[in-house]
């Protein structure tokens, strides 16, 4: 018997398996604690878990949490690989990357009709640590990937995904469509060559197919090529204007 999960009226997706989090995600108050919440998901250990940028030890960016712990301890097991990860978050914490889930939960998500498309990535700063590769190439994987390659969306749902039903999830007044009196938000690829670059090994990649962008009407990126126009601007949703 399944449980009654109720239908979402909103929700965002990024295209990997594998998530990206703080490191406390999956600290508890003991090692014990921590080696039994990984068991519940699933795991033997901590191989799951990724550092994608650690200030105090950058040496250690880019490995997962069992490989670090044997090179720092010499030691296999997963109550040495729990204190390892308190040790890291004790020393300044880090962002992690985290495998927890499978192609068919990606796919499974993608086709719900609210689910829209976001990188969930913050600012990233070219070849600065080893973070998650949806920050360079979400969009553009979605497109390559999963509607040419795949088929598991048509280009035209892949696009409202992105557009039209973000901007009306958060309430983006003349955003998200292209009809006259919006803002002029548009970008041009060409769908047969349209790719993210990005990879978990190596990660500060730039999509290609995409060879014009423009925002609020002004040309930013020209021939692939990011120009020295800065049009856009902050904006906020009626929620945010009432506080």
């Amino acid at each position: 018997m399944r449980a009654n999960v109720p239908t979402p009226t909103a929700a965002t997706q990024f295209l990997r398996t594998r998530i990206g989090k703080v490191c406390v995600a999956i600290i508890g108050s003991s090692a014990a604690e921590m080696i039994e919440k990984a068991k519940k998901g699933g795991f033997s250990d901590f191989s799951f878990a990724y550092v994608a940028n650690h200030q105090a030890d950058q040496s250690i960016n880019g490995k997962h949490i069992a490989e670090i712990t044997q090179l720092k301890k010499q030691k296999t097991d997963s109550a040495s690989q729990a204190e390892q990860a308190i040790e890291i978050l004790l020393n300044g914490g880090a962002q992690m990357v985290l495998r927890k889930m499978s192609d068919d939960d990606v796919d499974r998500i993608m086709r719900h009709p609210q689910v829209s498309i976001a990188s969930d990535s913050g600012v990233l700063a070219f070849g600065d640590g080893v973070p998650h590769p949806r920050g360079y190439g979400d969009n553009a994987r979605v497109l390559g990937t999963y509607v040419r390659d795949r088929r598991v969306i048509s280009l035209e749902e892949a696009i409202r995904k992105m557009t039209s039903l973000p901007a009306g999830h958060f309430r983006l007044a003349s955003r998200g469509q292209v009809r006259a009196g919006y803002a002029a938000d548009l970008v041009i690829l060409n769908p047969v060559t349209v790719s993210d670059t990005a990879t978990f090994e190596k990660p500060h990649g730039y999509a290609t197919g995409i060879p014009y962008v423009l925002v609020n009407g002004v040309i930013v990126v020209k021939n692939g090529t990011q120009t020295d126009a800065r049009p856009g601007q902050v904006i906020a949703n009626s929620l945010l204007e009432k506080r």
